[in-house]
């Protein structure tokens, strides 16, 4: 298949057409170019915010709610656009109002097949910005979506960073990695966890970024990343682990084109075969011995 995932930029849009017409313009771009499975990163609908005027935007819990508010409706935009171009799209991850789970907002992404499917994923562990002064609340539970494509999970950003949860995924062939994070140190965190979960399932892993500034917001008033998509450096990959990567804060797609057998070979016949022998790891930890050397 082939994969499209964005360094995404925030404009201060003030109508709804205006914000469709930019979703629309980039789907319709990567469809154009063969791609399957499209990755839009972190906190992009924020840009929803601005819809509700400059006092709004800037206004850390109104903004929150008004992005909520307006999730509907970009949920039924995007997929109408999976079915109109045929693919599957993560959308943009958002703050989400569901008191089925919280009185306060969860950070969720949606996965929309071509026909006519929809899976959420929330983000399951919080950063410090998003517990004091977003309140966030941690979301619903870990999915492997079964799909046309393989099986496929999301880790929101820092969730990305935990390898016990990469492992409750081990039967993901992607695990896509929306991010927002401000600093390049930020960037490399998401990026080493990404490659690391893709080290440890022996699977592909999806990173998609937002760039550049949006000074109107708080939650994403700066922006630095960029779109890559990496494999286990053994059989069939890369030596690196890259399978592509796009430029620093340059907002477009980055694509790569992949082939999910090379993920079930690696797992039954690579140089090493770390997703086996995970189960191996408690019984030598219980092990470990002290020795003081003078």
């Amino acid at each position: 298949m082939k994969i499209a995932t964005a360094a995404y930029p925030l404009d201060p849009l003030t109508n709804w057409a205006d914000y469709a017409t930019k979703i629309t313009t980039w789907v319709a771009d990567a469809a154009g170019q063969g791609a399957e499975l499209l990755v839009f990163p972190e906190y992009g609908a924020m840009e929803l915010a601005m819809l509700s005027g400059a006092d709004v935007a800037g206004d850390l819990e109104q903004s929150l709610q008004a992005v909520s508010d307006q999730m509907p409706d970009a949920d039924d935009l995007h997929a109408d656009l999976a079915a109109k171009f045929g693919v599957h799209i993560l959308s943009a991850s958002a703050p989400v109002f569901d008191a089925t789970i919280s009185d306060r907002p969860v950070n969720r992404s949606t996965l929309f097949s071509p026909t006519g499917g929809r899976g959420i994923q929330d983000k399951q562990i919080m950063t410090r910005y998003e517990r004091e002064p977003m309140n966030m609340a941690p979301g619903g539970p870990l999915r492997v979506f079964e799909t046309s494509l393989g099986n496929i999970a999301t880790l929101i950003c820092y969730d990305s960073e935990f390898p016990l949860l990469g492992r409750a995924l081990t039967d993901a062939d992607l695990i896509l990695s929306p991010s927002c994070t401000e600093t390049l140190s930020g960037y490399w965190r998401v990026r080493i966890g990404a490659m690391a979960r893709a080290l440890e399932n022996q699977c592909v892993a999806v990173m998609a970024s937002l760039v550049g500034p949006a000074p109107w917001n708080d939650v994403v008033e700066a922006n630095t990343g960029m779109g890559g998509i990496f494999g286990p450096p053994d059989t069939g990959f890369p030596d690196t682990g890259v399978i592509s990567q796009g430029a620093l804060n340059v907002p477009g797609w980055t694509y790569a084109t992949v082939d999910l057998s090379a993920v079930a070979h690696v797992r039954v016949d690579g140089r090493v075969l770390g997703r086996t022998h995970w189960d191996e790891q408690p019984g030598r930890d219980a092990h470990v011995t002290p020795q003081r050397l003078g």
